[in-house]
């Protein structure tokens, strides 16, 4: 009976792709191609010279991102409101301590706000992971496709699209 009822709940959610381009509109950065992973519960953005200040009282966590794969010559300079600082399991199983930040994320003409760890992703293809926090109660994935609810705008960014 239980079984029936998750049913009808998935019936209404929408599909997502494996990867979709989406916006981070807070941040300033537009068309960052990520990768949807139901593996890991929290999302992450590449981002580097993470440093927390304090303005007008608060937590602020000033970094810089680097949004396209392949270019590293395009620099967004981002400001945020601190969340956190929690100690989260890398793809590598290890722990690494990393600033959180609250910040609505844009997908299909969709927004709502998602927890973003920041870390040093250059190693990996992707400059951010979609965690299951974020899709949950939202989305199904579908894993053998790519870009249900997004296309990108801009030529230099679609050659990218097939990494």
């Amino acid at each position: 009976m239980e079984h029936k009822h998750h049913k009808k709940q998935n019936d209404a959610l929408g599909i997502i792709g494996w990867r979709e381009w989406l916006d981070l509109p807070e941040l300033g950065i537009t068309e960052i191609k990520a990768k949807i992973d139901t593996g890991a519960r929290s999302s992450a953005l590449h981002a580097f010279h993470i440093k927390e200040v304090e303005k007008d009282g608060k937590r602020m966590i000033h970094f810089q991102v680097h949004p396209y794969q392949k270019d590293k010559e395009t620099t967004v300079h981002c400001e945020a409101k601190l969340l956190e600082w929690r100690n989260v399991k890398n793809s590598g199983g290890h722990k690494q301590y990393r600033p959180v930040i609250l910040t609505p994320v844009e997908i299909g003409g969709q927004v709502w706000n998602i927890e973003l760890t920041l870390t040093n992703r250059d190693v990996m293809g992707f400059r951010m992971l979609l965690g299951r926090e974020a899709v949950r109660e939202r989305f199904l994935v579908h894993p053998g496709d790519s870009f249900l609810l997004s296309e990108s705008k801009h030529k230099k960014h679609k050659k990218k699209s097939h990494s």
